[in-house]
């Protein structure tokens, strides 16, 4: 019984890295096997040699195997950054080079206008296999997605990179009494799922802070006008906050999860 346990909780652990970083499974398998093998004295030992190797393959050997599959880290820079290490470290953060470009160039326009403020990545994608689903994501599989951070004023109006949450999902910029409540038509037709990702936030925080229409509406407009953007997503009583027409600015579906704490990028 104790053995069929064992194998049930290394079952389960290859399936949670997977999931969660596409390689930590293959990497525990593989420590597994050497563990077979290898006499350690301490049983600490094991999880620090499973750490190790797989922050190794994740920095070392992850990057360099990415371009086989068309796909690239994203590259940091002043002004484009990751919301935290979670999305570098779990290899959520591989885009197609065009989409690298994008973030770059938009990011830097950004700075120019509002000194200082960075954009921030949240899930891109894997670095491996077209059609391997970033979960909870049904979309991003193809490196040609990206979700940001919406942009935010503190309580005197001056424009920050703070954020709402740890996980810089979960904290939605609810519609107005004034605007179409597309969260509750959505659950109200059954779509349960619709507001799933506010048990994603783990740790909000800056609650007096603001979204700031103006930078929100500024940054939308310099990601449609590129021409290597193909859709944008965000939830529509936000869309008519801003006063965007652009045609790329889709609604995602009730299928999917609500977009009022992110904005959604993906390439043509």
């Amino acid at each position: 019984m104790r053995v069929l346990g064992a194998f049930i909780l290394h079952i389960l652990l290859v399936i949670i890295l997977t999931v969660v970083t596409q390689i930590g499974g293959l990497v525990y398998i593989i420590c597994l096997l050497v563990f077979k093998r290898v006499t350690l004295s301490k049983w600490f030992f094991k999880p620090l040699i499973f750490m190790a190797v797989y922050l190794t393959v994740t920095i070392g050997v992850v990057p360099f195997i990415a371009p086989l599959f068309g796909r690239e880290k994203i590259t940091n820079t002043q002004d484009l950054s990751s919301h935290n290490y979670f999305y570098i470290l779990a290899n959520r953060n591989y885009v197609r080079p065009a989409l690298n470009d994008v973030l770059r160039d938009v990011s830097s326009k950004l700075a120019n206008q509002y000194p200082g403020i960075q954009i921030k990545y949240l899930d891109a994608n894997f670095p491996f296999i077209n059609g391997f689903s970033l979960l909870p994501h049904l979309s991003h599989n193809d490196g040609k997605k990206v979700d940001i951070t919406l942009l935010y004023e503190s309580p005197d109006g001056t424009l920050t990179n703070a954020k709402k949450s740890f996980s810089g999902y979960g904290v939605f910029e609810e519609a107005k009494a004034n605007e179409h409540n597309q969260s509750d038509y959505c659950k109200n037709k059954g779509y349960w799922q619709y507001d799933f990702t506010k048990y994603a936030s783990i740790i909000s925080y800056n609650d007096d802070h603001s979204f700031s229409v103006k930078a929100n509406r500024y940054l939308s407009n310099l990601i449609t006008k590129d021409k290597r953007v193909g859709k944008v997503f965000i939830e529509p009583h936000l869309k008519k906050r801003m006063g965007l027409q652009n045609s790329k600015i889709r609604f995602h579906g009730c299928g999917a999860v609500r977009h009022d704490d992110h904005f959604h990028i993906q390439l043509k």
